[in-house]
């Protein structure tokens, strides 16, 4: 590859390879949820007890003495639990683990006096004591949050469960209890009261102590997340955006992308010589980075050990987003991993771009109308607007955003007017109305960043949903034009993820799968914007730059692509925020954090 980037041994690529999963923890894992689903199984039906799986539920860990059904749910349900951790090599997954066997067996030999049970708490003991190496990971990243989704999650999951319980001894059932009645009974027996529900013999006792078990481990494990110490999500401090912003001086005209690095909910690892960084934000479990390394291309391997290092460390799996053709060879050369062609990136040379010709005929049309409708642009940089603008396009941004989610992570900044972002370039379309509305005359807005010294990037494209159509045009074309005034020489537009795919699935003679790839890709446009993107680009007479995904293994990457869509804001697992509440948290923050991440067009 030129470049100059420094080779490395084949010995020094096995030891940056990303955490491959270990036999020995996902061996144990996948023992300790069958344990659990048994354990789930003996304490809740009572068929199963009685079946030829009797004689090895009975011997269980926590299968044992007159509490056994709830002992048995309980045990079930925190093996479960722990063995998402134990595949991930997690250390505190691994100590629960080790106290809960022999806390098991002990018990399995005071009360049963059964050499069994003690026999398979020691054989599932015994690889976690010889291995305890493997088990070294650290824990996420975490916030309080956490301690709220799991009581949801664990309360449904209760219900649920609690439900099943109830009903499955229809026999022993006192009368003919309603829907509300069983439910009434779980939601009580949850806090360890008697409900409406009742039954023959001891079948009171054993759905009343499996309820009251799940209630407790419920509450147990949502007492230690809320009150255990808060380690806070990924934000990017002074210190590391100053040594950004230095690296990008230097060496920002390398990648588009590199800008966006300035994302304060990023994280960053420098290289030894701090001459080279990579930004990244976890989310569900992968170390997600997004385009090339920042800095000197000749530290990048050393920026790249870094983030491989603490993926290892915290047992992230590590993934790349939109990397560039040269990043992925030295991503892929440095590690051992994968990389997979994700779509392409429209650059437009500014030199070469003209609304002449027959190709640039549609644009050229509907600039002029636009422009005869009253429209006029102004392109400007950030430091030359006034603090009132820029709180109004601020606002306008804000409610101009297509959907309730706020969108953007490895191709948008997040932020509009930071004093520090002085250099970004920002293209706004106005009208004077008869009845000027909040904004006054303010109709689209275009925020660019800057590409090293002759270059902008996109940020975001926002318009007033009442305009006439073809702002994004309109704005694009008077950003190009106005471009040599600020000295720039090229623009990236849009990404457009399997542009190649769309391109050559329309043309005479593509195959049958290439066809079918091309129609699903046109299905999923529907709701991702990926055919429109591409042919939006295309508008403009773009050059096109392949952009890669980086991944350890294929089995990763449904992972890793749910995991981009939540960073992007596609999917959101959080609980929703109401507008206004957004909008006053926002009034109070100060500009630099002002949060504006989504596109409308950009990285869909």
């Amino acid at each position: 590859m030129s470049g100059g980037v420094p080779g490395r041994s084949s010995r020094a690529r096995r030891v940056l390879r990303g955490p491959r999963p270990e036999a020995v923890p996902a061996l144990v894992a996948r023992a300790a949820a069958i344990v659990g689903a048994l354990d789930i199984a003996a304490g809740v039906f009572p068929r199963f007890r009685h079946s030829r799986m009797h004689a090895l539920a009975e011997v269980l860990p926590g299968s044992f003495g007159p509490f056994a059904a709830a002992l048995s749910l309980s045990a079930g349900v925190l093996l479960l639990l722990l063995a998402h951790g134990l595949k991930r090599r997690k250390r505190r997954a691994w100590r629960a683990a080790v106290a809960l066997l022999p806390a098991g067996a002990a018990a399995q030999f005071a009360y049963r006096h059964s050499l069994v049970g003690v026999l398979i708490a020691v054989a599932l003991l015994v690889p976690l004591l010889r291995h305890r190496n493997e088990f070294a990971a650290l824990p996420d990243p975490r916030s309080r949050w956490r301690a709220l989704a799991n009581f949801v999650l664990m309360s449904a999951g209760s219900l649920l469960l609690g439900l099943v319980i109830v009903n499955v001894h229809p026999h022993r059932t006192i009368g003919d209890p309603s829907l509300a009645d069983r439910l009434t009974h779980v939601v009580y027996g949850l806090f360890g009261f008697e409900g409406p529900v009742d039954y023959q013999g001891n079948t009171s006792w054993t759905v009343a102590f499996s309820l009251g078990a799940l209630g407790w481990i419920t509450a147990v494990t949502t007492i230690y997340l809320a009150f255990r110490p808060e380690h806070p999500a990924a934000r990017l401090t002074e210190e590391d955006e100053e040594k950004l912003r230095a690296l990008l001086v230097k060496h920002g005209g390398r990648d588009s992308l590199g800008h966006f690095a300035l994302r304060r909910d990023k994280a960053v690892v420098f290289s030894p010589s701090g001459k080279a960084a990579v930004t990244y934000r976890v989310v569900s479990g992968v170390m997600l980075a997004s385009g090339d390394p920042i800095g000197d291309v000749e530290a990048w391997p050393g920026a790249i050990e870094r983030f491989m290092d603490e993926a290892k460390a915290h047992s992230w799996t590590p993934a790349v987003m939109g990397c560039s053709e040269t990043g992925g060879e030295v991503w892929t050369r440095e590690t051992g991993l994968d990389a997979l062609e994700l779509g392409d990136e429209a650059v437009v040379d500014v030199a070469d771009f003209s609304l002449a010709g027959r190709a640039m005929r549609n644009v050229r049309q509907m600039v002029k109308r636009i422009e005869r409708a009253g429209y006029e642009t102004r392109v400007r940089r950030i430091r030359d607007l006034g603090e009132a603008e820029l709180d109004r396009i601020r606002r306008a941004a804000e409610d101009w955003r297509g959907t309730d989610t706020e969108r953007g992570f490895s191709m948008a900044l997040g932020r509009i007017g930071d004093a520090a972002d002085g250099d970004c370039l920002i293209a706004t379309a106005h009208k004077q109305d008869d009845e000027p509305g909040e904004y006054g005359d303010l109709k689209a807005v275009l925020h660019f960043v800057p590409w090293g010294k002759d270059g902008a990037s996109l940020d975001l494209m926002r318009r007033d949903r009442a305009a006439d159509p073809g702002m994004n045009e309109l704005l694009i074309v008077a950003a190009l034009q106005a471009a040599p005034r600020f000295g720039i020489t090229r623009v990236s537009l849009n990404f457009a993820m399997f542009r190649s795919a769309l391109a050559r699935g329309e043309k005479i003679g593509a195959g049958p799968v290439l066809r079918a790839w091309r129609g699903l890709l046109v299905f999923l446009s529907r709701w991702f914007q990926i055919e429109s993107l591409y042919k939006f680009n295309a508008k403009f007479q773009p050059r096109w730059e392949p952009r890669f995904v980086v991944y350890r293994a294929s089995g990763d990457l449904p992972r890793i692509g749910f995991a981009a869509m939540q960073a992007e804001g596609f999917v959101d697992l959080a609980l929703p925020v109401p507008r206004f509440l957004r909008r006053r948290r926002a009034a109070g923050r100060r500009p630099c954090a002002h949060a504006v991440p989504e596109r409308d067009v950009r990285a869909a």
